[in-house]
């Protein structure tokens, strides 16, 4: 009885997310296609880095092309402080826009400056909108071409090791739709990964109602159709995709998974860190966030049952306020960090 409880619960806070996220702006801008690399640009059809663009210093934009998507991938990447040695790298995605809207890391929190001082590369991917940062069925008529399991896991690691001169040793980390993402590429490729950082997200992508809220990123966000990624939904690829039907492949990984309860906490008022007195923002926060913070956070409590039950160890963090926005997620980051940098040897 307890569990059916909980289930209605989170399902009423999923319908009324939908119900919202149709009615209020969210964060970022629509995110807009990226147009296939020219061919001539590329000889051999291989996956290849294409230019590099600095920035500053410690910053510059890798162009990387994607063999199986067949287009160039922008990636923002922080350089370590020290790059006398062989450093390691955080692979650190974005949310439901994928970086191609105003919704990133680098213009969202202090990332930039949090890493100032540390001996690691950090690499965003600047692309992948409303994808799930999986790899598709087939290409969709809104959303394009997407392969990024077999990019992040296979195309863009040894590309990146021989640009940056990387030690080979690696975590990754995202947040929201990414926070997903995350442990599903853990999953697929976990002797690439030495830990795992999940901020917001939700596991439990193949039953309703989290299968819900898959939908609402990918087809009333995103303008996809979900039977384009893994299939109707009794197909078995959506089972093959669901971290945590497939929780026992994390094992042996260092995980940290943080989730707020959706009720409004220090950041959520109308002076709050990228509100700065837009009602309209408030509003979108206050209600769309907090009602979406709420859903991911009894996903995020299965999971934390589900490795319990399996014995596997990680960490987990629910904070008792906060919603699903920007500056919870820079606390995630900086709380998270002492276990990701210790898997990885910093």
């Amino acid at each position: 009885m307890g569990n059916r409880t909980a289930a209605g619960r989170y399902g009423v806070r999923l319908a009324l997310a939908l119900a919202l996220a149709a009615a209020l702006p969210w964060a970022g801008a629509q995110a807009v296609s990226a147009d296939p690399v020219d061919d001539a640009t590329v000889v051999d059809g291989s996956s290849r880095l294409l230019r590099t663009e600095k920035i500053d210093d410690r910053q510059l934009t890798m162009h990387v092309y994607s063999a199986s998507m067949d287009r160039d991938i922008p990636l923002r990447v922080i350089t370590p402080a020290d790059t006398s040695a062989p450093r390691p790298t955080l692979y650190l995605l974005n949310g439901a826009g994928g970086g191609e809207d105003s919704a990133t890391w680098q213009a969202k929190t202090d990332v930039v400056d949090f890493f100032a001082d540390k001996n690691v590369n950090v690499v965003t991917p600047m692309q992948g909108a409303f994808s799930y940062y999986t790899d598709w069925r087939q290409e969709d008529p809104e959303l394009g071409n997407n392969k990024w399991t077999t990019f992040l896991t296979q195309e863009l690691p040894p590309i990146v090791d021989a640009e940056l001169g990387t030690n080979g040793v690696n975590s990754i980390a995202g947040i929201s739709m990414a926070g997903s993402s995350v442990l599903s590429l853990a999953q697929s490729a976990p002797e690439l990964y030495e830990s795992v950082g999940a901020y917001s997200g939700c596991a439990m992508t193949s039953t309703d109602p989290g299968r819900t809220y898959v939908r609402m990123v990918v087809e009333s966000r995103g303008g996809g159709d979900t039977s384009n990624m893994w299939g109707p939904v009794d197909d078995p690829a959506w089972t093959a995709n669901d971290p945590y039907l497939n929780a026992e492949k994390l094992r042996g990984l260092d995980i940290y998974v943080s989730n707020g309860s959706g009720i409004p906490g220090p950041n959520d008022r109308l002076d709050g860190p990228g509100i700065n007195g837009n009602v309209e923002t408030f509003a979108n926060q206050i209600i769309l966030g907090g009602a979406i913070e709420a859903a991911t956070n009894q996903c995020t409590r299965a999971l934390a049952d589900k490795l319990n039950e399996l014995q596997i160890p990680a960490t987990f963090d629910f904070r008792p306020v906060g919603t699903h926005s920007w500056p919870y997620w820079q606390e995630d980051l900086h709380k998270s960090w002492p276990l990701l940098a210790s898997s990885i040897g910093l």
